[in-house]
């Protein structure tokens, strides 16, 4: 069923709920569907192609209702994006329980997923769609600006990009991070997408500068913008299998190429070339699985130039879609010839528990946002990179929704930010309670072989224990909500994640929550790359004092 709700969450700091960490959950829920935030929100769909935050509008209506009455030790259990029952808890458990399209594994696929769903039995959660986090393309700028900083600092021994040239692919609700995270990073950076009316909301949002309606145009703004050495973002309607091959052509070899398109579906996310949008979404409604084969065709191509932009000298990387593995399966053996961007720039970062954390102000008030981004500066004055970005956002970020910051924390400082926030909380400086969280895509939360776990040291890539554990870990120590979904970013079969979410309302409660989950959650990502290996996850967890009994075993033995 379609509808036409124009969702907004409740703004201030009245409650409408029996609790804050249940208000929360709603105000998150509804911000998520915000027609601001969600690519669309009639159809319940936040982002990712398919990506929903309720399976349909009954259930959308029925958690909505069961959050309003739920008690302060009880907690709600969501099975893809339907509520299914209400039991008595205690009010340090999680007031929301989430699972999100999990399938026992040699049914894992999208074609049973498809079977279920026609039969109203199951819905895709993404990440944060189906947990109820998604902060809009904020949510990934970060990371992405940090992926090209790293590829920066790689190939060209600098962070700043000016004068360098990005080609990627994809301007939706995460991909749509893309132009302004290689606009901050100093490159011009030009994006292919197919839907015109994805690059007009991202220019309207001030995420992309440029709307270019051919190659020719395009590479005129490329060239003058890198000449004069001037960050610039274009986006540029097109499809990319024709793009890459025309640039190709015309020797046109970019500094780095990567790609963001939703080749994670290649139903609902991925277009194929060879014929117009429109004559595209016709033929998915009327031929599904012609449809889904032009696409892995197209992906396939995709990945080809992909492979001869590297040839040519190109720095490329995957950046966490899957386009690698279909294009395998298509019959490009060498697809995976160029990296993913976790084992190519980011793995370091996870080995000391860092990842995309975010926190949104329920109150909607932007100055609360301000008054956290200032005392992030003045906790962390010594990190440079942290408070430059915190400087950058500050500028260049225009709020979806309610206003939300991204900031790569780790082990150790998560905890201790939240609990100088929830003090402000407390004493009246911010208007309203604050929710911490973060992406799904974090150092301990998630099992991915094409993404994430991509190359593990020891080999562990597709061992899925890890987000199981990190979503037990979080409920034992009183996350506020915890997800669990398979699936997200990069399709059916290829992933295992979990998330958390923890509400800081000024209470006594509310800090010691923090102190359990916000060490115990970043934690997981140094255990997890401890126990593969990792010298640097290793130092950390000795350095934090955390502790790993087989990793105490081995020093004993050594000693």
């Amino acid at each position: 069923m379609i509808t036409n709700k124009n969702i907004h969450a409740p703004r201030g700091n009245q409650l409408t709920c029996k609790g804050w960490e249940q208000e929360a959950a709603m105000r998150m829920l509804m911000n998520n569907l915000d027609p601001e935030v969600a690519e669309n929100p009639d159809e319940l769909v936040v982002y990712g192609g398919i990506g929903k935050a309720a399976r349909n509008w009954d259930c959308y209506d029925q958690i909505i209702a069961s959050l309003k009455v739920l008690e302060n030790d009880e907690t709600l259990l969501v099975q893809s994006g339907k509520p299914v029952g209400i039991f008595r808890t205690h009010e340090n458990a999680p007031r929301v329980l989430i699972a999100n399209s999990n399938l026992v594994p040699g049914w894992a696929n999208w074609e049973h997923f498809y079977q279920l769903e026609e039969r109203n039995l199951m819905m895709y959660g993404q990440m944060t769609a189906g947990s109820w986090i998604y902060i809009g393309a904020q949510g990934i700028l970060q990371g992405t600006y940090l992926s090209f900083v790293e590829a920066g600092k790689k190939v060209f021994g600098t962070s700043d990009l000016r004068g360098k040239f990005i080609l990627t692919g994809g301007m939706g609700g995460m991909s749509g991070a893309q132009p302004l995270a290689g606009k901050m990073a100093g490159a011009v950076i030009l994006v292919v997408e197919v839907d015109r009316k994805r690059i007009d909301r991202k220019i309207a949002e001030g995420y992309c500068d440029y709307l270019a309606k051919s190659v020719d145009e395009a590479l005129k703004l490329v060239k003058e913008h890198c000449e004069r050495q001037q960050p610039a973002s274009i986006g540029l309607v097109g499809n990319c299998v024709d793009v890459h091959r025309e640039l190709l052509n015309r020797k046109v070899i970019p500094d780095i190429v990567t790609d963001q398109t939703s080749a994670h579906d290649p139903l609902n996310g991925y277009v194929p070339n060879g014929m117009s949008i429109e004559e595209a979404f016709d033929l998915r409604q009327k031929a599904p699985k012609v449809y889904e084969l032009k696409a892995k065709q197209a992906m396939a191509e995709h990945v080809q130039a992909m492979l001869e932009f590297q040839e040519a000298g190109a720095e490329v990387f995957d950046y966490g879609n899957n386009i690698r593995a279909y294009a395998k399966e298509m019959g490009v053996e060498d697809a995976f010839n160029f990296p993913g961007f976790v084992p190519a720039y980011i793995r370091p970062l996870f080995c000391e528990g860092k990842g995309p954390f975010r926190w949104a102000a329920l109150s909607g008030d932007p100055e609360d946002i301000y008054k956290t981004d200032a005392l992030a500066k003045e906790m962390f004055a010594d990190d440079e990179g942290l408070t430059n970005w915190i400087d950058m956002a500050q500028k260049m970020v225009k709020w979806q929704g309610l206003p939300a910051r991204i900031c790569w924390l780790g082990y150790g400082d998560r905890h201790r930010f939240a609990l100088k926030v929830n003090e402000m909380v407390a004493n009246g400086e911010l208007s309203a309670p604050i929710v911490f969280g973060r992406d799904h895509l974090d150092s301990g939360s998630v099992a991915s072989p094409n993404r994430e776990t991509e190359g593990m040291n020891d080999g562990s890539d597709a061992v899925s224990d890890w987000p199981i554990l990190n979503a037990l870990i979080n409920t034992a120590g009183g996350a506020s909500w915890v997800s669990v979904h398979h699936g997200g970013g990069v399709g059916m079969g290829y992933s295992q994640h979990a998330g958390q979410v923890l509400v800081a309302d000024g209470t006594q409660l509310a800090s010691d929550k923090i102190n359990r989950v916000l060490v115990s959650d970043p934690g997981m990502g140094v255990i997890r790359h401890a126990d593969a290996g990792y010298d640097l996850a290793i130092q950390t967890a000795k350095e934090k004092n955390i502790q790993i009994p087989m990793l105490n075993k081995k020093d004993d033995h050594n000693g």
